[in-house]
């Protein structure tokens, strides 16, 4: 499986507020460029905590690109996955509506009754893990669901685990021309963070974007 992180943080390296409310950084020009690279995935994934504080919905916006992908035999929108270890995903988050699949990575602290209830919502549940869930044991089973292009999303959490059990092969980094500040603000990469083994980048590409830069970078090793 190729996995892509995409994220848009500030110069000071937030995602957003210390609230943790939905921050616009990017503007018209860097939607269009995510657009693309959700077209390009079979699926896109996000932790349980975006949903919760988003609600997000993780179709494509261009309806061009829809058309495109269900002319190659492909679904008109990637599957979407969200990271959810104890099944917090509400029964009427827009992420589990009928537009395009969605698999929910639980551990077993999700308790039975919470996956049944889930699935009743039209969620497709991989128990992955213990405590947590094990995301080399759920992408594993991603790919034996078909999806061979994975699009992360965040948040920092996510991400995070995603760079710590090695999955990573390509950051894409959208750095708007704003400060947020605040050392609780979440970042690109929370988690408990390296101290050693950092992940190391090669910068592969530099594009401008509405007030902003995008920053790309292949993941080594």
């Amino acid at each position: 499986m190729y996995v892509v992180v995409n994220a848009a943080q500030s110069v000071d390296g937030k995602l957003s507020t210390r609230c943790r409310e939905q921050l616009r950084i990017s503007g018209e020009e860097d939607f269009d460029r995510v657009d693309r690279i959700r077209a390009a995935a079979d699926a896109v994934l996000v932790g349980v905590g975006t949903v919760l504080a988003d609600d997000p919905h993780l179709t494509l916006d261009e309806e061009a690109r829809r058309v495109e992908r269900l002319r190659n035999g492909r679904p008109g929108d990637p599957a979407r996955v969200v990271v959810d270890s104890t099944g917090r995903t509400p029964t009427d988050a827009r992420i589990l509506d009928d537009a395009a699949t969605t698999y929910l990575l639980v551990s077993t602290s999700a308790t039975p009754e919470r996956r049944e209830e889930l699935a009743e919502a039209g969620a497709k549940v991989i128990v992955a893990g213990d405590e947590r869930v094990d995301l080399a044991e759920g992408t594993s089973a991603l790919a034996g669901e078909g999806i061979d292009r994975l699009m992360v999303e965040g948040g920092g959490e996510v991400i995070y685990s995603c760079f710590a059990a090695g999955l990573v092969d390509e950051l894409q980094v959208y750095v708007g021309s704003l400060v947020v500040g605040g050392r609780d603000a979440p970042t690109l990469a929370d988690g408990d963070g390296f101290l050693e083994g950092f992940p190391r980048l090669e910068l592969a590409g530099i594009e401008r974007l509405d007030d902003g830069v995008v920053l790309s970078y292949d993941v080594e090793g």
